[in-house]
């Protein structure tokens, strides 16, 4: 592979999907990645550390995920684009510093290599159970990005979006791969540089005196500045004012949060992305996202050949949630499966969105495998028999 001056390595490879993450990523202008190696996300930063040095690019690995993700939001208030990687229990450790990306409106990406759990549970095989984590972590009131690939070649072009949502927004986002795409081999197909569309930081063009690093000028986000502008600015964890001062007072924080939820659920329809194939007037539709979806494809295309009118629904948004296209499903079909590799997690959302104006069958999976083709053939049956 032989990289453009910008680091792209144009043309198609043949990689997996960690490694069209790293790509991606550094096709994004990602020039800084702290991590800890953890299975099955370590190939991502083991690529990350052999392209850097070529880049002009830093990689570090920190002593543990707690101190990785506290460490990127340090090079992202630096000016650089970056972000942190991790599987199972680092997930967990990361949790406290996602609120702190959320508060301070930190562009900051976050990939999560979901395996099975809870605990160490199983490192090497695939699980779906960490979505809910990645909305709900962290305490307190706040909103977030999350988005889930289904091959190597997503990896890339999502990956390229994570990044662009999260300067777009100034807000965590998640790359919720699995085992199963993390570790799959695919043909990527990687554009030149000026063919990727790759949002730039929005970097304030205030004087000095004239700037408050927490003021909504234009639109419901605040401008952002970098070390070494000239600003003299406060960023803290505590509920903050325009100034970032600390405002410890019920009228702040009323403020504050609601404009942290606001400018990601305002903006639900832009953020969503989903792939429909044959939802309206179906029999059944079949609600999945990553791995899942991929083996749903399958099953749906058997039942299809067998004469059953089955819709699929993937999810490629999976927060903010979009609630007008799951009504919509509903409306449109008669019944609903939601398959996951979890006991239950975005089958409740689905649930709540769909107001139970149709039948809604769950199958579930614990994770350390796929649900099988043919499980979802046979439900599929099943729900319409």
């Amino acid at each position: 592979m032989k990289a453009d001056p910008v680091g792209v390595n144009t043309g198609v490879h043949f990689i997996d999907g960690n490694e069209a993450c790293a790509e991606g990523a550094i096709a994004a202008g990602c020039r800084f990645v702290a991590g800890y190696p953890i299975t099955p996300s370590t190939e991502v930063v083991e690529h990350i550390a052999r392209r850097f040095p070529k880049i002009g690019g830093i990689f570090i690995q920190m002593e543990d995920e707690i101190a990785s993700s506290i460490c990127f939001q340090g090079a992202i208030w630096g000016g650089c684009k970056a972000m942190t990687v991790t599987s199972g229990p680092g997930f967990s450790l990361m949790m406290e510093h996602v609120g702190l990306a959320a508060i301070t409106e930190t562009p900051s990406v976050f990939v999560d290599v979901q395996r099975g759990g809870p605990s160490t549970g199983l490192p090497t095989l695939p699980g779906q159970a960490d979505v809910m984590q990645a909305r709900w972590g962290s305490h307190g009131d706040y909103e977030i990005i999350a988005l889930a690939p289904n091959s190597p070649q997503e990896c890339f072009d999502h990956i390229i979006t994570a990044f662009n949502f999260a300067e777009m927004y100034r807000a965590p986002v998640f790359f919720m791969m699995d085992e199963c795409i993390g570790h799959m081999l695919g043909k990527v197909r990687i554009p030149p540089a000026e063919e990727i569309d790759v949002v730039k930081r929005h970097l304030t063009e205030r004087k000095k005196g004239e700037y408050l690093p927490f003021k909504v000028y234009e639109g419901d986000r605040p401008e952002m500045v970098q070390a070494g502008m000239g600003h003299r600015i406060h960023t803290t964890g505590l509920t903050h004012d325009e100034h970032g001062y600390p405002a410890m007072n019920a009228e702040a924080q009323n403020q504050l949060v609601r404009r942290l939820c606001s400018k990601i659920l305002d903006h639900t329809e832009e953020i969503s992305m989903y792939e429909a194939d044959q939802i309206d007037g179906s029999e059944v539709t079949v609600i999945s996202y990553g791995i899942t979806a991929r083996v749903a494809a399958y099953a749906v295309k058997q039942a299809r050949q067998q004469g059953i009118q089955v819709g699929q629904l993937r999810l490629i948004t999976l927060w903010p949630f979009n609630d007008r296209l799951i009504r919509e499903v509903a409306d449109n079909t008669k019944a609903i499966i939601v398959a996951e590799m979890n006991l239950g997690q975005m089958v409740r959302e689905v649930e709540r969105a769909s107001r139970c104006s149709v039948p809604l069958h769950f199958l579930d999976h614990a994770g350390g495998g796929i649900i099988e083709p043919e499980v979802i053939l046979e439900k599929i049956k099943e729900v319409v028999s």
